[in-house]
């Protein structure tokens, strides 16, 4: 198998000693939309030697744009973007072991996912699961590697417990619903998880051969404006995270679920606070769908199922499910927290 990594054995900087390092590794890829199925080709393509996939979603079409893993029969084999990602990952690199899970990552899950495991790699879309992730990196003390893209930009950094700074010390918490765009309310453009999670693969493979630098900034592009740069981080003094408070992790904070009985409708929670902007949510939705909104809630169509209604407070109801983990995607992608 020497000739499949001879291109990256001859740099000088991994070699025969790193690429062995490489196979000896186990990999979390927690998310597989356009960063997680990035990252997670080209960790396979490396020769990592053990890569779990974990996602809650199903494949649309809407994702083929830039999920790089997945194709059309995966959408009318009506194929879990875990199980699809296993299946391709495979006919890619048969040395490799892949496991795909389907799971909605939580408080109550996190730990048995990840342990074990030699680096996570963030293929999200939302705070709470970063804030979580962090969390659970803390406690184990597995490095991770953040990454974010949505419209023309993005952004990535790792975290090294003990060495770096932890996302917390650069996001306090999640920000408050209905401000932050995301890939279904502002859109995204193809190349930017394409740049990102390739990115996020490049500093996984020097945080696995020991390679990485501890002096971390975080990386910020805009494809559309050309601009590629680097900010300085830092600690953060009163950071409850570094200091071993794991509010996410223990389910203190983040967002609950609760199915109503004999209502057909699950209530999202965000135990974290923070209220809602609806006006500027409302301009934000009516874009791709009809919307409606007073002072108090905003109304809109989530799919061609659901409707969402969403309160000030950051509470939501999602209508015409019970399916209490559909309803925390969908209030990940357009309330955003």
């Amino acid at each position: 198998m020497a000739d499949r990594y001879s291109r990256q054995i001859i740099f000088p900087d991994l070699g025969k000693k790193g690429q062995l390092q490489l196979s000896k590794s186990h990999v979390v890829i927690i998310g597989c939309g356009g960063l997680g199925s990035m990252i997670a080709s080209a960790l396979v393509r490396a020769g990592v030697g053990r890569v779990r996939v974990i996602d809650r979603d199903f494949i649309e079409y809407h994702n083929l744009h830039r999920q790089v893993l997945f194709d059309e029969d995966d959408i009318r084999n009506e194929l879990p973007k875990a199980a699809a990602a296993e299946r391709h990952l495979r006919k890619i690199n048969s040395s490799v072991e892949i496991e795909g899970v389907i799971a909605d990552v939580n408080h109550g899950n996190i730990e048995e996912l990840v342990i074990g495991a030699d680096l996570i790699m963030d293929g999200l879309d939302n705070f709470e699961g970063r804030l979580l992730i962090n969390d659970v990196s803390l406690k184990y003390g597995i490095p991770w590697v953040y990454g974010a893209a949505v419209a023309s930009s993005g952004m990535t950094t790792s975290f090294i417990p003990g060495k770096t700074p932890c996302f917390r010390c650069l996001s306090a918490s999640a920000p408050a619903g209905g401000l932050v765009g995301t890939c279904d309310t502002a859109g995204v453009l193809g190349p930017v998880p394409f740049i990102i999670g390739s990115l996020q693969a490049a500093q996984a493979m020097k945080l696995l051969t020991g390679k990485a630098d501890t002096e971390q900034s975080l990386t910020v592009i805009d494809v559309w404006q050309g601009t590629f740069q680097h900010l300085k981080t830092g600690y953060r003094k009163d950071c409850p995270a570094c200091q071993g408070k794991y509010e996410y992790l223990e389910g203190k904070s983040g967002v609950e679920t609760t199915s109503l009985c004999g209502q057909n409708v699950v209530q999202v929670l965000n135990t974290s606070g923070g209220e809602v902007d609806l006006k500027a949510m409302a301009l934000r939705l009516a874009q791709i769908t009809e919307v409606t909104y007073n002072d108090f809630m905003l109304r809109f169509q989530a799919d061609k199922e659901r409707e969402m209604v969403v309160f000030a407070d950051g509470r939501a109801m999602v209508r015409n499910t019970t399916d209490e983990s559909l309803a925390r995607a969908l209030y990940a992608k357009y309330v955003g927290m």
